[in-house]
């Protein structure tokens, strides 16, 4: 896929085995070293989640620190942000890479839609 037909791609492409750990289809068990990409895994099967539709109050993710919890949040915070006011062929590489496939017209729609009620609810959450 070269940027010019599609946009700019991802700075961080998730490699076949991050994608398949990150299918939202399946159950896995993610244990690897550290600055494997376990917190990318996460964040990318968290944003998969919220593609598919699963509302965010649904979702339990489970890491081993606090420093792993915030970077996940961020990270996850951060993409749905950009999902909000990247063009539509490169919001169409972002999920395109996440997800190993082209986006369905709704999941476009989806995507610009969810940065405000995950932020709303984590803002709730801290009060």
């Amino acid at each position: 896929m070269s940027g010019a037909a599609h946009g700019p791609l991802p700075a961080t492409m998730p490699s076949a085995a991050q994608r398949r750990a990150a299918d939202p289809g399946h159950s896995v068990w993610v244990t690897a070293s550290a600055g494997s990409g376990k917190t990318k895994v996460l964040s990318d099967r968290v944003l998969r989640l919220l593609l598919a539709g699963t509302p965010p109050a649904r979702i339990l993710c489970l890491t081993f620190t606090r420093a792993a919890a915030a970077e996940m949040a961020v990270r996850i915070n951060d993409s749905l942000g950009k999902w909000t006011v990247i063009g539509d062929r490169a919001l169409d590489a972002e999920i395109e890479a996440l997800a190993g496939a082209p986006p369905e017209p709704e999941a476009r729609s989806r995507a610009r839609r969810l940065f405000a009620p995950c932020s709303m609810r984590r803002a709730v959450s801290r009060s």
